[in-house]
């Protein structure tokens, strides 16, 4: 149970019930991105002979928007959604940190 303290903690949810629905989350999030990927790329019409460094990052391309909206629909199904809206709101903000210019 010790780290499951250590999430709450960190996430600043109020149980341990939380942290489990989060991980839930996470869980389902990261299976269904793999079934979306594969549908993705074939709609898109990505063959399976290209380079695999292509492959990944196409991958990364494709499926990180796909991730976050399916991090805030399971979020939404497991009741965790305003823990994934603040989530989100971090995960933006540090992307766009990082594009920015240090003075």
């Amino acid at each position: 149970m010790g780290m499951l303290r250590k999430l709450q903690q960190r996430w600043g949810v109020k149980n341990l019930i939380q942290v489990v629905l989060i991980l839930l989350v996470f869980t389902c999030t990261g299976f269904s991105v793999l079934f979306v990927e594969e549908w993705l790329m074939r709609l898109l019409g990505v063959p399976k002979d290209i380079p695999d460094w292509l492959r990944v990052l196409l991958f990364v391309v494709v499926t990180l928007p796909v991730y976050q909206l399916l991090l805030l629909f399971f979020g939404l199904i497991f009741g965790q959604l305003r823990f994934f809206l603040d989530f989100e709101k971090r995960f933006f903000i540090r992307i766009f940190r990082l594009g920015r210019k240090k003075d």
